[in-house]
């Protein structure tokens, strides 16, 4: 069978057993979440803006992303979300403010990735979904260009 035709199943279990090298389960994806969101609620930008939207229901929104990144990373198939509606409804969000999401996500990678190579493994995830929610919150003008 030619190797670029694979099952969703086979590509799945590919992703699956990457993510198991590289060290990333269940155990970590809830440590990085609730590191991750610890630093976001501390953060003076960003905080404000999660506590408006979020309140006093942070049980539920870890849980999400819990699931949400299990699903991105390990292809868990655990999160049934529409981020886009739900970030395109906030307000008071500026492009800067993913770039400041972005930053914090890698450093919670880098203090407690459970190798080397999960980090841009992750940062290469987390950029195409802050691209994509920027692109649907603020149109291909107000996009941040690459240095």
């Amino acid at each position: 069978m030619n190797h670029l035709l694979r099952t969703a199943e086979e590509r799945r279990r590919e992703i699956q057993r990457n993510a198991d090298r590289m060290g990333i389960d269940d155990a970590y994806i809830s440590e990085l979440v609730e590191t991750f969101y610890a630093r976001v609620r501390a953060d003076a930008d960003l905080g404000p803006i999660f506590e408006k939207e979020i309140g006093d229901n942070w049980a539920p929104h870890l849980a999400r992303m819990k699931d949400f990144w299990a699903s991105v990373a390990m292809n868990a198939g655990r999160y049934t979300g529409k981020p886009v509606p739900a970030h395109t409804k906030l307000t008071g969000v500026d492009a800067t403010h993913f770039q400041t999401w972005l930053g914090l996500f890698q450093q919670v990678l880098e203090d407690t990735a459970p190798s080397p190579e999960a980090v841009p493994y992750f940062m290469e995830r987390a950029q195409r979904i802050a691209k994509s929610l920027q692109l649907a919150m603020f149109g291909l003008q107000n996009l941040p260009t690459r240095n």
